[in-house]
């Protein structure tokens, strides 16, 4: 594998994490909303990642395959005096765990840093290889 390719991997890396950044926060940002734009309680969603694989090269990258709705039951809020309450006085809220989207979101942090310094890593060998050539 050539250094310029471990910035392709690193890139793809910082690309992915990024997104399941962008889909922790928006679970995070929607823990308490009781209907989204189609009526019904947001469901968390998690992104699935696959290897990018090239021909000849055994690695080179990962992507954001789709993204995942949960199919978790939706949390069930006693709350009587609430308009959507239904018969027994209780609301559909949506299913999305904080204390799991907040290990989410540092986990896609720490990934996004590592790939970040496994880019520096690959700057600095290719600046230490021309210096090789003074």
């Amino acid at each position: 594998m050539s250094l310029l390719a471990s910035f392709d991997i690193g890139a793809s890396g910082l690309t992915a994490q990024a997104m399941r950044l962008n889909v922790t926060a928006s679970n995070i940002a929607n823990v308490e909303s009781m209907s989204g734009p189609d009526g019904r309680p947001y469901r968390a969603r998690q992104v699935e990642f696959t290897a990018i694989t090239k021909p000849g090269s055994p690695g080179s990258g990962v992507e954001v395959s789709k993204v995942l709705e949960s199919d978790a039951p939706l949390r069930m809020e006693y709350r009587p005096g609430h308009p959507k309450a239904n018969a027994a006085g209780y609301v559909e809220m949506p299913n999305v765990n904080p204390v799991e989207e907040m290990v989410n979101m540092i986990s896609a942090s720490r990934s996004y840093q590592m790939n970040v310094e496994a880019m520096n890593v690959s700057r600095q060998l290719m600046l230490k290889t021309l210096d090789l050539g003074k």
